[in-house]
């Protein structure tokens, strides 16, 4: 289930004895479990049948099946919250517990950032008879996606370019991602409901014309001007702009470009945007820099990538700076 079904659910009143909430992205478990504790006991009922619990390595999983073992006082059920149950060393009792949990405990675990073993007995009973959630981080090609959709339940548009961007700079941290996102939702003019770059740079700081993603497309349309333009500002502001992370960035481009030339049909460009992970309306960036690089450039590229990536962690190098080699690479890609 995903974490929309499950809150579905909680809201239709459709409860579980035990939920498994685990995973490396922590925000969709916290999500679920902000839910349960504000909504399923009423405030007079919280007092009573409300019990938050933050588990350590000293936390015993007898304790918690104890307390889940009791009736709920003037109230059809009882909540039990254990944050950090990664930390728990023994799952033994819980195991024993999960098997047959009591209907009227609903029991949340929240095992964050890491994923729980899923050949475990408690794993397959909590499945049986409960909920399990997994929390996974989104991949990079699934964050312009996210922010899309998130906006969409906002009623708030947003460009591809401005988008992209977000996705660039703040990465796969959803909670980082909401909150830059609601700044941006509480500083759009009256009357205005689509973001933009400018929207994007102003409140911010990310700049809408030098930026990695700026960069790429100044080397797909083979834009020496621009390119160096971007280098440039990048060099005056390497803190934020780290040069192993555009060359990150740089790869994943150039493997999408090798991609795009794999691909027999180019006519339906949701298609193509579906097979190299990007927006359709990117899809025509792409067929341009396919006319510029051909697969044996591609090649060599993808050689000084490697060449310059082992450069930037001192490997053969001692003493050019980040900025200054990537300005070396880029030059070699464009010539």
């Amino acid at each position: 289930m995903d974490h929309n079904s499950i809150i579905k659910d909680l809201a239709n009143k459709i409860y579980k004895p035990i939920y498994l909430l685990s995973g490396e992205e922590p925000y969709n478990i916290d999500i679920i479990t902000d839910y349960i504790i504000e909504n399923i006991l009423t405030e007079s009922e919280k007092g009573f049948n409300q019990s938050i619990i933050y588990a350590t390595e000293e936390t015993k999983d007898s304790t918690i099946v104890e307390m889940a073992l009791r009736f709920p006082m003037m109230a059809n059920h009882q909540v039990i919250i254990v944050k950090e149950a990664q930390n728990l060393k023994k799952l033994e009792s819980l195991e024993k517990y999960s098997k047959n949990p009591l209907k009227s405990t609903i029991l949340v675990l929240n095992y964050k950032y890491k994923k729980i073993d899923k050949r475990t007995k408690f794993y397959k009973n909590v499945k049986d008879n409960g909920v399990v959630f997994e929390s996974n981080k989104l991949r990079d090609y699934e964050i312009t996606k996210w922010i899309d959709e998130y906006l969409k339940n906002k009623n708030v548009k947003i460009s591809p370019k401005a988008s992209s961007l977000l996705a660039e700079y703040l990465g796969a941290d959803l909670s980082k991602l909401v909150n830059e996102i609601e700044k941006l939702i509480i500083t759009l003019p009256k009357d205005v409901f689509t973001i933009n770059p400018e929207h994007i740079e102003k409140n911010i700081g990310i700049s809408k014309d030098f930026n990695s993603f700026e960069l790429q497309n100044a080397i797909g349309i083979k834009n020496k001007f621009k390119a160096n333009r971007i280098i440039d500002y990048f060099i005056k502001n390497p803190k934020n702009n780290p040069a192993i992370v555009t060359l990150a960035v740089l790869y994943l481009y150039f493997v999408k470009l090798i991609l795009f030339h794999q691909i027999e049909n180019k006519s339906d460009n949701r298609i193509v945007a579906s097979i190299i992970k990007t927006n359709p309306y990117f899809v025509k960036d792409f067929k341009i820099a396919a006319r510029n690089y051909s697969p044996s450039k591609l090649i060599q590229i993808m050689s000084l990538l490697l060449d310059y990536n082992m450069k930037l962690v001192g490997v053969g190098n001692s003493s050019t700076e980040g900025g200054e080699l990537l300005k070396e690479l880029v030059f070699k890609i464009m010539h």
